[in-house]
């Protein structure tokens, strides 16, 4: 394995945390905590890992490009500006998390981007990446014809991808990542982030697994998904099924933080609805969406709180950590 080298969308963090954030040389950016199922108030997954300037993504879902933006703007993490967007890693390659890959590319080719993009992923990435390119052609011929306004920057589109595998599989000055298993309807993988002052886990879509556990052990920052117990009961069959297999509800995320002892943990790509509920009345903590049940942020904070000792948040579009 080839090592290369707002207010209007998150409520201002308090206290502490905040103070952090500001101090770090290392600082978690929840860009996306969305789910499938399209909410304009989060977009799909995406969390950037930030280390001084440079700034290293974990999955692209729909929206990526322009919550960087936004982290900028209202952030002020100029790490952030779509130009700077040159490392990536995708846990697996579910259309919620892959389905900003061209944003990511493209935009940031036309923002600035002068080098290649480094995008590390499961087996099928290449493919991804070549189809997405053939896509957009046209786009990029272009762009690059002699005869063009973009002429000067003729790398900035390409990409080069790499398939991985467990273990260390990117490292720079600032960061060593490393890939662990993760366990979900695809392969995929979680990764840890070291960096000169903090390490990171971010597990992707997954079951509970040891192999994240092991990763964390005492990290400071642990970003895991979950599903409120209560939501996940009233799911059809098919899916409490599927779900049951392949995702993590909030009992199961007490459990494995409790072993893992993160520092903080951060609960994202959670099937929760920040609105008033749109269930019938009676129903109250429930939301309809297309054929999926949302849960309410308190049943969720409740559920984890009676089960885990443990600071954690429930992260929101443009939390910063």
């Amino acid at each position: 394995m080839r090592i290369t080298r707002v207010m209007c969308y998150s409520a201002l963090l308090l206290g502490p945390l905040a103070a952090s954030a500001q101090t770090t040389r290392t600082r978690v950016v929840l860009l996306g905590t969305g789910t499938p199922v399209p909410d304009p108030d989060r977009s799909g997954p995406a969390t950037a890992i930030v280390v001084d300037d440079s700034a290293y993504l974990v999955d692209f879902g729909p929206g990526v490009v322009r919550r960087a933006k936004a982290a900028v703007l209202h952030r002020h993490i100029s790490a952030l500006e779509p130009a700077n967007l040159k490392v990536a890693f995708a846990t697996h390659l579910h259309s919620d998390h892959t389905a900003g890959y061209s944003d990511l590319i493209l935009t940031g080719w036309t923002a600035g981007r002068r080098t290649p993009l480094e995008v590390y992923g499961p087996a099928g990435l290449q493919s991804m990446t070549e189809y997405i390119l053939r896509a957009y052609r046209i786009d990029i011929e272009t762009r690059t014809k002699p005869e063009g306004d973009q002429r000067g920057n003729l790398d900035g589109w390409k990409v080069n991808a790499h398939e991985i595998k467990s273990g260390v599989i990117y490292k720079d000055l600032r960061v060593t990542v490393t890939a662990f298993p993760t366990k979900h309807s695809m392969e995929s993988y979680g990764y840890r982030f070291d960096t000169p002052d903090r390490s990171v886990v971010i597990s992707g879509d997954t079951n509970p697994t040891e192999e994240t556990i092991k990763a964390c052990n005492g990290c400071d920052v642990l970003i895991h998904e979950a599903r409120t117990v209560e939501m996940f009961n009233r799911l059809p069959v098919g899916s409490h099924s599927f779900g049951a297999k392949n995702h993590t509800t909030s009992e199961q995320l007490a459990a494995l933080a409790t072993k893992a002892k993160p520092g903080l943990l951060i609960v994202y790509h959670a099937w929760i609805s920040w609105r008033p509920s749109a269930a019938p009345s009676g129903n109250p903590p429930f939301a309809l969406t297309t054929g999926e049940l949302h849960s309410s942020p308190d049943v969720l904070q409740k559920e984890i709180g009676a089960r885990y000792a443990g600071h954690f948040v429930i992260g929101r579009d443009l939390d910063v950590y």
